[in-house]
Order: C-alpha cells, then structure tokens, then sequence
C-alpha cells in the first residue's frame, strides 16, 4: 500500500480558489458494494491517485467514507468531491444535503462541492447556497456539472462569482471545443467525466495506431489527450490493472498534429445518460 509519505506524482491544475486539483481521479460512480469500494480506492491510491468523485446521487458516499478513513492516507493529501443532486435543489434543501454528504463522507470539509445538473428555475438559487457555504470554509471551492456557456453566464451576471471547475462528459467523440475554450478564457477549470465515452473509441483506428506508436492503450492515448489539454480526467473502474493503466498517462506527450487528429474525430457522441427527471426540459438556458 503507497503510503501518505510518498510522493504523487500526478499533475495538479491550480483552480481559481487557489487550490490545486489532481488532473487524474478516480469517479466513483455507482459503485455500490463495499467490498469492491474499498479495493477500487485501495488500487488508486497505490497508483497514486488522490481525487476521488463521488455524488449524493450514486448513493454510495458512506462507502467512499469508510474506504479513504481505512486507506491510511491524510485528509489533507485527499481531494474529494461530491455534488448536490436534482430533488435537493427543486426542495431549496441544498445546505441539508451537503452536510448529510459530509457525514456520510466522514469529513470536516470539501475539496470541491459540485451542482450536478443545471435544474431550471432551481440552478441559480443553488449557486448562492454554494457560495455561502464556501464562504463558511465547509468546502474550498464550488463548482459546476454539465452546465454550458449561456448557464455560466447566467451566473456571473446574476452573482458576480464563475464556478472553480465544470464536470462535464468529454472525451474524444464529443469534442466540447467551445465550451472548453469559453470556461478556459473565464479561468473555469475543465473536467472529465466519462473520458473513455464508455469504452465507445477504444477500437478507432487513429487511437489504436497511436497506442501501438506510443505503446500504450487506446484508452491511455484517450485519456492523455484530455490531460495534455490540462483537463482533469476522472476515469471509472473497479479493476486494479485497469486503474493502474488509467494513471500511467504522464511519461509520454502527444504532438500537435496527433492532438489534431484526435480532435478531429468528433462526432457529438454522448455516452453517458442525461436523468430521467430532466429529459424533457429545456436545459441550454
């Protein structure tokens, strides 16, 4: 087991707050067994991973809790994140639900609280808790999930203050350039979520003969693309060897036409479900 004393050597992106954020984590979403829980965050902790995303939705944030207490690792090497989902934000229940996170969590702070959708008529009011709870030092920097420009500005105009980082699903297929370059621009770190697209460019032709160039992966070469961008990546996976291979991305570099080439096989791919209670609604503004 790496211990606490060991150095990480994954890169950090320095994010408005003025904290650092791991460009490599491990999402954790709907992992639900204990067991595997506990040796999925082992695994990543031995590849030296130290940002963990979770959310009150996956339901399993009492599990994520017990398995960081048990690694042995100091709170204050850990970046954990968690987001407030839909039901809390339509009841105006955003604080309740955050301090049941960190409870469950058993943690005294945040690393990064996140609005997990854009809920209409519910976002900005949402936004205001966070603020307010950043400001009481609960969570260190507050952020957003899935949201696009016009929802960004929204929220400047109306509170003057930008988020510290937007999750949103981004991955080779789904080239979200202007989104990117828009929350890059207004100092909005990026990150990843479904970076593999769910295993859906692992078999193209570009990113096989650069896996075979490079002698990695495909899912490597994926995934290095979005890091190279400083984009954070938070890869799923319960399997030692996979998150092992999922942290090996930073003892090789892309050339600008390889990144090219990658960016140019967009197709607008969603691979990851938007949820049944939004499906529907109008959610661009």
């Amino acid at each position: 087991m790496v211990t606490d004393t060991m150095k990480n050597e994954i890169p950090s992106v320095v994010l408005r707050s003025g904290f650092e954020m791991p460009l490599l984590g491990l999402g954790l979403f709907k992992i639900t067994d204990p067991q595997t829980m506990n040796r999925a965050v082992a695994s990543a902790i031995d590849s030296g991973c130290r940002l963990f995303d979770t959310a009150s939705a996956y339901g399993n944030e009492e599990l994520v809790g017990n398995a960081l207490a048990a690694s042995g690792i100091r709170r204050e090497h850990l970046f954990i994140t968690t987001k407030v989902w839909n039901n809390a934000q339509r009841l105006g229940d955003t604080e309740g639900a955050f301090r049941r996170s960190l409870k469950r969590l058993r943690l005294d702070y945040l690393d990064l609280y996140l609005i997990h959708w854009p809920v209409p008529g519910c976002y900005l009011r949402t936004w205001e808790e966070l603020i307010r709870l950043r400001e009481s030092g609960l969570v260190r920097s507050i952020g957003v999930s899935n949201f696009e420009t016009a929802h960004l500005e929204l929220l400047q105009k109306e509170t003057g203050v930008l988020p510290d980082v937007n999750q949103i699903e981004y991955h080779p297929l789904w080239n979200r350039k202007p989104l990117a370059d828009y929350c890059r621009n207004h100092g909005i770190a990026v990150q990843a979520y479904a970076p593999l697209a769910r295993g859906a460019y692992l078999d193209r032709l570009p990113i096989a003969a650069l896996a075979e160039k490079y002698k990695k992966t495909p899912a490597q070469i994926g995934l290095r693309y979005l890091v190279q961008m400083n984009v954070s990546v938070i890869p799923r996976s319960t399997r030692a060897d996979r998150i092992a291979e999922n942290a090996d991305l930073f003892d090789f570099e892309l050339t600008d036409g390889e990144m090219q080439l990658l960016e140019g096989l967009d197709e607008q791919l969603r691979a990851a479900n938007i949820p049944e209670d939004l499906i529907g609604l109008d959610l661009s503004h």
